[in-house]
């Protein structure tokens, strides 16, 4: 995709922008009058899997995609937020192969059209970004539609289907409080608005007994017929194979593309979902998925470009948006098992946004990273000041210092580890806004 192409789409997204809200108001009743100028193209859906959760919906997202796909079905695909370009947020499936991101002169027009439905009136960009994915979604066929929750739930701008092949939850832990509430059981109860009377609900793998049961009461109440993980469905790992059981019986599997032992729960999840939306999906064709699956900004490997080129030779260089303390958790397990199998001193550049929880993120790598540097986020008005940022994790136990740029993160840690006689382990993270930074400035925008 030129850099034309993706200004025409940019271009009258940012008009938008400059009109209305950025951020979140939590109601349905302006995507739904909007929808309704539209002509309701949400009613015009194939059969969707909604995904909510705190973490891992975007990896769910991608494993289901991916096994789908292998079973040669068209999936259409709404995510957010993007990392480099508007265009990631819509990814329209192709019959027999793999669908593909949303060409630039579709995706201007579609939000033209939106704009002049809306008429002026009062709204969110996300909520007209998501009316344009039901217009997009409307009007190009496909087999299956797998949509992902913006922000909590039952308020959200997308939780306008009437009707799910099946709706996902997957894990809950504390963030966005000053919209959701400052307990897992208050965020639960808004991730579990999405369930729809009577359809299907697949529960992700929950830390938290609370969350859970919430989760479990809601869906119990509607009449849905739920799969728990842990209780109806379940996977792990045996001699380097993951081994995925439900009421069918046992499945032996490859691991998953995607690294780290929290993506076990992530796909089996995915696998429970497709099964639960109805959809026939052979044994190999979960195999060829598990293998295939791509999910850009999430424990991400940089091999290359124009950035990792600032760090130390024969670097680890991992990128990931994981942002809150949740994250922080899995991240740093995912670490801790590079670190069994290939030992490597650990260092963090760290750039995050005001709304997150800095010290707890931090406090999840104690005792496994050297050091932190942080770095400030052009993507965002809301990032943090990295000199606040190094406070954050010098309160969190660690010895930080901020830079200016995670190219010059790169340079001091190339520097601190010239003499080392094992190249580094080095994760950018704290924020997907950092991610999209890294990968616009690297040169390896996804596809």
């Amino acid at each position: 995709m030129t850099a034309a192409e993706v200004s025409e789409a940019a271009q009258e997204i940012e008009k938008l922008l400059a009109l209305h809200p950025k951020g979140f108001d939590l109601s349905l009743d302006r995507i739904t009058r909007l929808l309704a100028a539209l002509g309701n193209p949400e009613q015009r859906l194939p059969p969707v899997i909604h995904v909510a959760g705190t973490n891992g919906k975007g990896s769910a997202t991608a494993f289901c995609r991916a096994i789908l796909e292998a079973t040669g079905l068209s999936v259409h695909v709404h995510t957010s937020p993007h990392l480099v370009n508007w265009h990631e947020r819509y990814r329209l499936g192709v019959k027999g192969g793999r669908g593909a991101l949303v060409s630039d002169p579709v995706l201007a027009d579609a939000v033209r059209r939106v704009a002049a439905a809306n008429a002026g009136q009062s709204v969110t960009v996300f909520e007209m970004l998501t009316a344009v994915t039901f217009l997009l979604f409307a009007e190009h066929p496909a087999d299956v539609a797998i949509i992902e929750v913006g922000l909590g739930g039952r308020y959200d701008a997308t939780n306008v289907i009437a009707r799910a092949a099946c709706s996902v939850i997957m894990p809950i832990s504390l963030d966005h409080q000053a919209y959701l509430g400052d307990r897992v059981e208050l965020i639960a109860a808004e991730k579990a608005g999405i369930m729809k009377r009577g359809c299907p609900v697949v529960i992700g793998h929950q830390e938290e007994d609370g969350a859970r049961d919430v989760l479990v009461e809601t869906a119990e109440r509607l009449g849905c017929p739920t799969s728990v993980y842990g209780q109806d469905f379940m996977a792990h790992e045996e001699f380097g194979r993951l081994i995925y059981q439900d009421e069918c019986g046992l499945a032996d599997l490859p691991l998953p593309r995607l690294p780290g032992r929290h993506q076990y729960a992530n796909a089996a999840a995915a696998i429970r979902a497709v099964r639960a939306a109805g959809f026939d999906v052979p044994e190999a064709a979960i195999e060829k998925g598990l293998a295939s699956v791509e999910w850009p900004g999430r424990l991400q490997r940089l091999a290359g470009g124009k950035l990792s080129h600032h760090g130390p030779a024969g670097a680890e260089i991992w990128i990931d948006g994981g942002h809150n303390p949740g994250a922080g958790q899995v991240i740093a397990e995912a670490m801790a098992g590079f670190e069994e199998r290939e030992p490597r001193p650990l260092f963090l550049i760290i750039g995050m946004i005001n709304t997150k929880d800095p010290v707890g993120y931090f406090q999840a790598f104690l005792d496994l990273a050297e050091q932190v540097f942080t770095v400030p986020i052009h993507g965002s008005d809301a990032g943090l000041d990295p000199v606040a940022l190094a406070a954050d994790a010098a309160s969190a136990g660690f010895e930080a210092n901020a830079t200016s740029s995670v190219a010059e993160a790169l340079s001091l840690i190339a520097e601190l580890t010239d003499e080392d006689p094992v190249p580094p382990r080095i994760l950018i993270g704290g924020s997907l806004y950092l991610v999209g930074d890294v990968l616009a400035e690297n040169g390896t925008p996804p596809r």
